[in-house]
């Protein structure tokens, strides 16, 4: 529970800091640039560091390596909390991406050592994925909860009594573990991992934001030469930083792209869903909040039938079943979304919560079963970039197309004041600001919010078939491998068949 606790922390961290944006650029004086960079450079520095800090966990322990990311997770948040300028904000910011790509590869290999046996390590997969999903939810209830009464450092002041807590039964309960040869660790390969993927995720970032351009496709074309050189310094080195060889392996490259699909679809989505919420329906934040608790809940349920869904189904079609599950969610959803009421809305939502979270219980088992435990560092790290990655492409991508059929779904403004105009088509969080309780703007933002809903509909078809997609190339792809029982601890699925059904 102490590693759980540990990571359902940094998922509340992910999301809590949207709701404080107002209050701390009114306070800090942050331009948009700054804004930006304060929201976007710990996802650069998590993403970029975690396949150096998952191969570090494994060379000087698992254990250790985590106790230093959660002394430093403290510390950085006090920075930001006190932050005097929006420049040591974005400092602080970054401080906290590199302390977070020490604890979630550290937490997931630690599951990986401690629970050997298949049936144990999947229930405890399970309470990580759940305590994962349940910090996402819990960021914008906490943080309504906190804003409404306090200012806007108490959003990482939170952070300081949990971390306590962590570090001390981590250093009391947690035993250590580590690589017993973990060879020499290549600083040049550090380096090169960093220099692949903060270009590509920032490539993604920008061109959601800004649209294609010249900064965008460089960045990109620089991420991906990068990310050639650190695959070929892999493959000559005898210690490599991330074992390429097992991409070559069906069952375990398919678990990591149907993954990446899975959480593309789900932040997508989830993103605009908060927005739908308050914009169109009229909830708080804090309301909001609450109302996306289905998924949580359902994700948390998980913890109890994972273990029997994938005994009896194999990882194969458990993996597929339970993305085609989500994917009736997500079309269930996108009929609630133009119905009265929130009933429907919420049934859709525990049933997503459901499908996706046996996928991401059994696709993070199914990543770690295919090494041994003295390398599950390096496999934690892989698995958890799958994560970053697809939640950037998920906002860019389906955020984009939101984007898209939010404008074309627009009736014609011509009519309408240039500022009011083009506030509204920038976006509906944007135009509801500009116009505000002006009666005179009232059916503008009407046409405004049915569009808003039109697009989400499209958006969550268009997730629902992305995941009917990877839930059929999951069930051909992956092998349907039958989990051992207590009797056969450790067992490890065969990366190098592509089908035992």
């Amino acid at each position: 529970m102490a590693v759980t606790l540990a990571v359902t922390l940094l998922a509340v961290d992910g999301t809590v800091l949207a709701l404080a944006v107002p209050a701390l650029t009114a306070d800090l004086g942050a331009t948009s640039t700054q804004v930006l960079w304060i929201g976007d450079v710990y996802s650069f520095a998590l993403a970029g560091l975690l396949i150096t800090m998952g191969t570090l966990a494994d060379r000087i322990g698992r254990k250790r390596l985590l106790l230093i990311g959660v002394a430093a997770f403290g510390a950085a948040s006090v920075l930001a909390a006190f932050a005097p300028t929006a420049g040591w904000l974005i400092a602080a910011r970054a401080l906290l991406g590199v302390a977070g790509a020490t604890l979630m590869p550290s937490t997931l290999s630690i599951v990986r050592s401690v629970f050997p046996e298949a049936r144990q390590r999947t229930r405890a997969i399970a309470i990580w994925s759940a305590g994962t999903a349940g910090g996402a939810a819990l960021g914008p209830l906490v943080g309504g909860a906190l804003l409404e009464h306090f200012w806007w450092g108490s959003v990482f002041i939170i952070n300081l009594p949990v971390m306590a807590v962590v570090l001390v039964a981590v250093a009391l309960l947690v035993p250590e573990s580590r690589d017993p040869a973990p060879g020499r660790f290549d600083l040049l390969s550090a380096v090169l991992s960093v220099g692949a993927i903060v270009p590509l995720v920032w490539a993604v970032k920008h061109t959601a934001g800004e649209g294609a351009d010249v900064a965008g496709l460089v960045a990109g074309l620089l991420g991906i030469v990068v990310g050639v050189v650190f695959v070929r310094r892999q493959r000559r080195l005898p210690d490599p930083l991330v074992d390429v060889e097992l991409f070559t392996k069906p069952a375990f490259s398919g678990t990591v792209a149907v993954s990446l699909i899975a959480i593309f679809a789900f932040s997508g989505l989830l993103f605009f869903f908060s927005q739908y919420l308050q914009l169109v329906r009229g909830f708080s934040p804090l309301e909001a909040g609450l109302r996306e608790l289905p998924i949580t809940i359902a994700a948390m349920a998980v913890t109890v039938i994972a273990v029997w869904v994938i005994s009896r189904l194999g990882i194969g079609r458990a993996l597929g079943i339970s993305m085609l599950v989500a994917a009736g969610g997500l079309a269930l959803l996108a009929v609630a979304e133009g119905a009265e009421g929130y009933f429907w809305l919420g049934v859709a939502l525990a049933i997503i919560g459901l499908g996706l979270g046996i996928t991401f219980t059994t696709s993070t088992d199914a990543i770690l079963s295919t090494v041994p435990r003295e390398r599950a560092g390096s496999a934690s790290a892989i698995s958890e970039m799958s994560y970053e990655l697809g939640v950037a492409l998920g906002i860019a991508l389906l955020g984009s197309l939101h984007a898209v059929l939010y404008r074309a779904s627009l009736p014609d403004l011509s009519a309408v004041p240039d500022g009011a105009r083009e506030a509204v088509e920038e976006s509906l969080a944007v135009g509801t600001y500009a116009i505000g309780t002006d009666p005179a703007g009232a059916g503008i933002l009407d046409a405004a919010r049915e569009a808003f809903t039109d697009a989400m509909q499209t958006t969550s078809v268009v997730a629902a078939v992305l995941l009917v997609v990877a839930g059929l190339l999951a069930m051909k792809i992956v092998p349907s491998v039958r989990q051992p029982g207590p009797a056969q601890p450790g067992a490890r699925l065969d990366v190098g068949t592509t089908s035992s059904r």
